[in-house]
């Protein structure tokens, strides 16, 4: 199968990959029917990122349907539209025992520390995977997007009156 992979900054690539193989214990294989591209991604192919590694495969705002899943895993199933949760931590972490999965230690970002979605198919933990009956693939790979803009929000729990000041007009800034 192919995909696109950011060789090193400035130089895309078509590749050939090999088709990933069934699921394992607590994985879903995916279908990846729509890629969001974001700031991550930019500063990557300008190589401003500092955790970005090269060559890698972009790819984290993605509209997905499961195609298989591996023991294990009762949250998705054959067939769901979902969106993806692109931290993928480790969950027995300090800090993901804590609810703060975004600070652990082993926290690996797809397409910017792993390989993303700018292929056909691939496999992850199925716990990072949040299905939607109601939603496009379009929609589902805005999700993400959105959650951040959502979570700022909530931490910032802004009163009735007063006045919030955002700054940064992208994606993540409208969606505050």
């Amino acid at each position: 199968m192919r995909a696109i992979q950011l060789l090193q900054p400035q130089q895309f690539r078509l590749i050939d990959i090999p088709e990933p193989n069934e699921p394992g214990p607590d994985e879903a294989l995916v279908r990846v029917h729509r890629v969001g591209i974001c700031g991550t991604d930019i500063s990557g192919y300008l190589g401003k990122m500092p955790f970005y590694s090269y060559p890698r495969i972009p790819g984290h705002e993605l509209g997905v349907e499961v195609v298989a899943v591996g023991s294990g895993v009762t949250n998705v199933k054959a067939g769901d539209t979902c969106s993806v949760e692109p931290y993928i931590n480790n969950p027995a972490s300090f800090a993901s025992r804590r609810s703060r999965g975004n600070c652990c230690e082993d926290l690996q970002v797809l397409g910017v520390h792993t390989d993303g979605g700018m292929r056909p198919l691939f496999k992850l933990p199925a716990r990072k995977l949040h299905v939607s009956k109601k939603l496009t693939m379009e929609q589902l790979a805005l999700v993400e997007t959105l959650a951040i803009g959502c979570h700022a929000v909530a931490r910032c729990a802004p009163q009735k009156d007063e006045d919030v000041l955002v700054i940064g007009a992208g994606p993540i800034g409208l969606s505050v």
